[in-house]
């Protein structure tokens, strides 16, 4: 029963790592002021660590 709980928990946290990865993928995409480069490297940033690359974006758009 604990496998199942486990799984549980991990299959959760990568939905929600795909999702947020996804959506700041999209926002990333849709913002003008980029560059393709600097488009290219906040998609791949995303992808790694989505959390705490979304902060770093934000602060940068402040």
């Amino acid at each position: 029963m604990e496998e199942v709980i486990i799984y549980g928990i991990l299959f959760l946290a990568l939905l929600a790592h795909l999702v947020f990865a996804a959506r700041m993928y999209r926002i990333v995409h849709r913002d003008t002021e980029l560059s393709f480069h600097q488009k290219n490297d906040w998609k791949l940033k995303a992808l790694i660590f989505p959390a705490y690359y979304w902060i770093r974006y934000k602060n940068t758009k402040k």
